[in-house]
């Protein structure tokens, strides 16, 4: 049976960047496993101690349970690295993470954040999934995608790095209505329209990545490697 890793940094990236997607390679008989790596709550306030954070943790930890259960993810796994302050952990802790998850599936298709983008989490993971997928002989990962998420990604200009310009689609018009249920179940994380983070935005998204592509919806990534 296929395999695949999404290697999320907060909870509701992991939907937003590729939530179709799973619900897709699930139906298609794939076993789909998800990290998220940072706790995804304390750079909210300025008291920055999880232990002040419990109620808050708990209750989106519940929605990350809820929201890949309507997906079909096999199992989903929250860790705490600090959130929106990634940069200040050593490179090589959060490779190790990630490099723990590959070795205990051994995923065929990894799907993670793509480089170019506002949030400094997706930015420091990237370059941790980039480290632990590097492809040593008999490395399990053979295909490696970087997805967008809206309200992150496209808010890094065209002129300042790296930007998302895809080319690798997925046609998940059979799957949208599942991503934009998963992405109810959390309802604190979402926003009122026009914010690029809310129910309509991340449809008409999906529309038009179709469009560009001729089907109905799609989720688009930029690709990193494939090996045949």
């Amino acid at each position: 049976m296929n395999t695949a890793l999404v290697i999320a940094a907060h909870p509701d990236d992991e939907v937003l960047g590729c939530g179709a997607t799973i619900a897709r390679l699930v139906a298609e008989g794939w076993k789909v496993h998800v990290l998220i790596v940072a706790e995804g709550a304390t750079s909210r306030s300025v008291q920055r101690d999880p232990s002040m954070h419990q109620g808050e943790l708990s209750d989106l930890a519940k929605c990350a349970e809820a929201s890949n259960n309507i997906l079909g993810s096999t199992s989903i796994k929250l860790c705490s690295l600090p959130d929106n302050r990634m940069d200040g952990v050593e490179l090589l802790d959060v490779v190790k993470l990630v490099e723990a998850e590959i070795d205990r599936y051994k995923p065929c298709l990894v799907l993670t954040h793509h480089t170019g983008d506002v949030n400094v989490d997706h930015r420091v993971l990237h370059d941790a999934v980039i480290a632990a997928c590097r492809p040593l002989p008999q490395h399990p990962v053979k295909n490696l995608l970087f997805f967008e998420v809206p309200s992150s990604t496209e808010w890094r200009p065209a002129s300042s790095g790296m930007y998302f310009a895809p080319n690798y689609f997925y046609d998940v018009t059979g799957y949208l209505a599942q991503k934009l249920e998963a992405l109810r179940a959390y309802g604190p994380e979402m926003r009122n329209f026009p914010h690029p983070r809310s129910i309509e935005a991340v449809e008409y998204l999906a529309g038009w990545r179709g469009a560009t592509v001729g089907c109905s919806a799609a989720e688009a990534y930029m690709l990193g490697r494939a090996i045949i």
